[in-house]
């Protein structure tokens, strides 16, 4: 039922719990971890071009420090998986990606009751409400 896996991440400390429960269905059911850092680029929308480049290039480390994180445990873990970066608008990024890549489910973190956070629009928010496939959201709330 769930071959494949994505787990968003942004390489947090508060991704852990995320990670414990995608490795606990992935390693139950034999599956695919795809593990997505998207660099949001909605962030330097008004920056001049020439610094464009420097904050891309910054943010696309970040990623590949938290992707190589992510895949470190799932490897140690005994889980296949699969490191990926993407530039646009996360919770597009991550609907987009699911559908592209045939994810059967998508286990991410939610920063829950925290309104303030939530305020501005919440990137898991919008993916369980927007994705065809089941989403498990962990509180991940500090």
């Amino acid at each position: 039922m769930y071959d494949d896996i994505l787990l968003p991440t942004d390489g947090s400390e508060s991704m852990d719990a995320v990670i414990e429960h995608a490795v606990d269905v992935a390693a139950r059911r034999d599956a695919t971890v795809h593990a997505l850092y998207v660099i949001d680029d909605r962030s330097f929308l008004t920056l001049q071009e020439g610094m464009k480049s420097d904050v891309v290039d910054g943010l696309r480390a970040e990623g590949e420090t938290a992707t190589a994180s992510v895949a470190s445990r799932l490897d140690a873990e005994g889980v296949t998986v699969r490191t990926v970066i993407r530039k646009g608008n996360p919770a597009d990024e991550v609907l987009d990606y699911a559908e592209e890549a045939g994810i059967d489910l998508v286990v991410m973190g939610t920063h829950g009751a925290d309104y303030e956070r939530n305020m501005l629009g919440s990137v898991s928010q919008k993916v369980v409400t927007m994705s065809d496939v089941p989403v498990l959201t962990v509180n991940i709330a500090e």
